[in-house]
């Protein structure tokens, strides 16, 4: 087992900041080479406190506002237009990045796209979902529209 700090949160794993023990090889292959984790020492340790500092910013300050912007999410439908092709094929895929600024565009708010979860990749036009992860126990379920660009 190896002890990796966290940077970035981790779905089923932990938020960033966190010291967590992970196993070998999918902390030297996933975990540090995609930027998720450092491994843990006692220099290291002292990053913890910058990390969850910056994660605090990042995060809704409040519960309540968490519960506003997902009141927003749920209530709407976000419109995505992307490039496709014949029966409503995709050219690639649509990313939790375009859904971020899709929802910003819709001027419901900014949302981090590293809390965006796809369930499967979007490939066809259609109506889909995505979750988004608002507060520590608090998730938003938005509903997308994605339509082929004119």
């Amino acid at each position: 087992m190896s002890k990796v700090i966290l940077t970035h949160e981790v779905t089923g794993l932990g938020s960033a900041g966190d010291v967590v023990d992970v196993k070998n090889g999918y902390a030297r292959n996933y975990l540090v080479p995609q930027g998720f984790a450092i491994v843990w020492s006692r220099g290291g340790e002292k990053q913890v406190e910058q990390i969850k500092a910056a994660r605090a910013a990042r995060e809704l300050h409040t519960i309540e506002a968490a519960q506003d912007l997902k009141a927003k999410l749920e209530a709407t439908r976000v419109k995505l237009v992307v490039k496709a092709g014949r029966e409503g094929r995709l050219f690639g895929s649509v990313k939790t990045g375009d859904v971020a600024d899709a929802v910003k565009a819709a001027g419901i708010g900014e949302l981090d796209k590293r809390k965006i979860e796809l369930p499967n990749p979007i490939k066809v036009t259609g109506d889909h979902e995505a979750t988004v992860r608002l507060h520590d126990d608090l998730s938003a379920v938005i509903s997308l529209q994605v339509v082929a660009a004119k």
